[in-house]
């Protein structure tokens, strides 16, 4: 495991399990969003954004957590490990309710990018009817040989880090 791209819906635990990763396998970690959205949640340009992609995912060893579909592509061609977090609607609209109270709004510097509104609750709400099958036949077309990790609730992440963690060790 050398180059991962953790997927999943937004208060899934993907910012987390990159930190974690990244520390198991001393690899650089890329929150997706810290690339995206400047201090002001101005977006960058498309087209830029997947060249800082392109950059990324050039080099030999990293992790890079985030969604952005129309970009998935680009992670995932390059990747040797997907990881999917895929919990329920329940677990991820508690998850970014939850990283609001711990953290608060705004950018944190540590993966963690607090924005609810409408919007975000919508697409959290939906994601496993309208965004989860999208994300799946990316991951069916694009990531040829590369092994896919489906984590479905906190309990079975823990356990596939310790195992991650044993298996560097």
């Amino acid at each position: 495991m050398k180059k991962v791209a953790i997927v999943g819906c937004g208060g899934s635990g993907k910012s987390h399990v990159a930190r974690e990763l990244g520390r198991i396998l001393d690899a650089p970690v890329t929150h997706l969003d810290a690339a995206f959205y400047d201090d002001e949640w101005n977006a960058l340009p498309m087209d830029k954004f997947t060249d800082v992609q392109r950059e990324l995912v050039s080099q030999p060893r990293w992790v890079i957590d985030g969604n952005y579909n129309s970009t998935l592509q680009v992670r995932l061609e390059a990747c040797d490990t997907v990881v999917l977090m895929d919990v329920s609607t329940v677990a991820a609209l508690y998850g970014i309710f939850s990283r609001q109270i711990r953290h608060g709004a705004g950018h944190k510097g540590n993966g963690v990018h607090n924005r609810i509104h409408w919007g975000v609750i919508k697409y959290v709400a939906t994601y496993r009817r309208k965004m989860r099958p999208r994300v799946l036949a990316k991951i069916e077309e694009f990531a040829a040989g590369a092994d896919v990790v489906l984590l479905a609730n906190r309990r079975q992440t823990r356990c596939w880090l310790r195992n991650a963690a044993a298996e560097q060790s």
